[in-house]
């Protein structure tokens, strides 16, 4: 996309120091229309699975792609439409609900770590290890459900977990899992409109829950989790990206073209074909062609 590498970066933040969530527009749309907009999202997601296609045979890096937003942001629709053009067989999606028995009688990252995509793959998270310092950060009796020893449960509970995440983030870099954290940055007043529509269309209601509406009324404490989470782990290694969200196509076409960045700086190529291999090769186009004069 010309030119937007470098508008790209307004949205990652790569230092959590000073980071204010004030400061991102959730309507932003980068100078870009909608018309031109669709047109660069469907060049984006064909540059993706190109270069999906280099990273799937090398079996050595590994994209591991997380989105956390409100209810009502657009994670689903984002993930969607962005993989859209790639093979699935080179993808692997997860979505975390909350935690049933098995999960809450182990570490809160256990099950994430379960779901790391393989090497040559792209992993999607739809929600994560952060709701740990969202959902339960929000909602601290939902803590008492995790069985932590008392010692351990105290006031420094989430500057501990936030540094275990950071930890964590750092080791997976370290194992050539490349990490990108979206945000999807929603305004309050978008959300309200989107849970209106999904009431008013019949293909949608389905998708409304009370939970939704009840949620919404600890919409500052969620801003203000996000923002901490956000400084406390924000890292070149694992940037995160403040997506304006208001706007549907601009958000995935934020995500596509942070997508692309990321692979490309990688310097993915074709596999190399050895002398041995190229041998083998070659004898085996002789015998194909020999059949055809049979």
């Amino acid at each position: 996309m010309p030119g937007f590498g470098h508008r790209l970066a307004r949205y990652r933040i790569e230092a959590g120091a000073g980071f204010r969530l004030k400061h991102h527009d959730p309507a932003d749309h980068g100078g870009v229309d909608p018309v031109a907009g669709a047109a660069l999202l469907a060049d984006g997601v064909a540059r993706l699975s190109a270069l999906q296609t280099l990273l799937y045979p090398q079996h050595a890096w590994a994209l591991l792609c997380v989105f956390q937003g409100m209810d009502a942001a657009g994670k689903d629709g984002a993930i969607g439409h962005v993989m859209s053009g790639v093979n699935p067989q080179g993808v692997s999606v997860t979505s975390f609900q909350a935690p049933g028995p098995e999960e809450l009688a182990h570490d809160f990252l256990w099950r994430v770590s379960r779901a790391l995509p393989k090497r040559g793959q792209i992993g999607i998270f739809n929600r994560s290890h952060y709701e740990d310092v969202l959902v339960v950060r929000v909602h601290p009796e939902l803590l008492e459900r995790q069985h932590l020893p008392a010692s351990l449960a105290g006031k420094h509970v989430w500057k501990h977990r936030l540094a275990d995440i950071a930890a964590w983030e750092l080791y997976l870099a370290r194992q050539g899992i490349v990490l990108l954290k979206f945000f999807l940055h929603l305004s309050k007043d978008e959300q309200r409109r989107r849970l209106l529509a999904r009431l008013d269309d019949p293909d949608k209601a389905w998708k409304f829950s009370a939970a939704d509406l009840a949620e919404r009324q600890y919409w500052d404490g969620y801003q203000r989790a996000y923002e901490k989470a956000i400084r406390a782990t924000a890292a070149p290694h694992a940037p995160w990206y403040v997506v304006p969200a208001d706007h549907k196509w601009f958000a995935r076409l934020v995500v596509v073209e942070a997508m692309i960045a990321a692979l490309e700086a990688l310097g993915l190529h074709r596999p190399v074909i050895h002398p041995a291999q190229a041998e083998e090769l070659a004898a085996a186009r002789r015998l194909l062609a020999d059949e055809d004069g049979r």
